[in-house]
């Protein structure tokens, strides 16, 4: 912006020097003086991303890429060269957030098991059910609706006792979907509805039944008759268990 032409003194009015041009005096009283012109607003700095967030974004990355993989053809058939094209990220970002690829499957499965426990606890209180007996039966036949899911049948179901063992596998169960079970056992007990006994003992009865039974209806070449004559027998099995 041009510095504004200050104003004659009285003593250069005076003077020799000729009076300033019309366009020269009002572009003076015209242009605001640097007091006078408003600052401008400083643009705020962009929040940089830390290591920290750079890192989780990777992981998330990496177990998303690798849950669909997984669910689609198997860990066997999964190269890690597909993960982390998939994942957009380098074999050196995959090894630095995961020791192998099993370990990677294993962060995975922890992801299924807690999604599974999310949905199946949602659903029930969706439907709004208050009797803990109705509300097992009804988390059963939401079970069996959900494990002919590629990443439920193949990865909670399948894969997932060979590529971590049977010991880790029912761990992660328990963290998630066994939980479940054993609370809504013991809300039945509490109520009457369920007869006493040991709660946990059952529980694993119950999601032992319940695992075999989601098997038998995944595999089966016609899982809608798997589906009704599972849940005649899971039925029953309630029935007995039931006060």
């Amino acid at each position: 912006m041009p510095s504004p032409t200050p104003a004659p003194s009285p003593a250069s009015a005076l003077s020799s020097e000729p009076a300033p041009s019309p366009a020269s005096a009002l572009s003076s009283e015209s242009a605001p003086s640097p007091e006078s012109a408003p600052s401008p607003t400083p643009a705020r700095p962009r929040a940089r991303r830390t290591q920290a967030d750079r890192s989780a974004a990777t992981r998330e990355a990496l177990v998303a890429a690798g849950r669909r993989l997984f669910a689609e053809t198997g860990f066997a058939d999964v190269s890690t060269d597909a993960i982390v094209a998939a994942a957009g990220v380098t074999r050196g970002a995959l090894y630095h957030q995961f020791a192998d690829k099993t370990a990677l499957f294993d962060a995975v499965l922890e992801a299924v098991e807690a999604d599974i426990a999310r949905r199946l606890a949602a659903d029930a209180a969706a439907a709004g059910i208050t009797d803990p007996v109705d509300a097992m039966r009804h988390v059963l036949r939401a079970w069996l609706e959900i494990c002919v899911e590629p990443e439920i049948h193949r990865i909670a179901l399948i894969d997932g006792p060979s590529v971590v063992g049977w010991a880790h596998w029912r761990e992660v169960c328990q963290r998630h979907v066994f939980g479940l079970a054993q609370a809504m056992l013991e809300q039945g007990i509490a109520a009457g509805r369920v007869r006493p006994q040991p709660v946990r003992a059952l529980a694993h009865v119950l999601m032992g039944a319940s695992d075999e039974a989601a098997l038998f209806v995944a595999e089966s070449a016609d899982p809608a008759q798997a589906r009704a004559e599972m849940l005649q027998v899971l039925d029953r099995l309630i029935d007995v268990v039931s006060a």
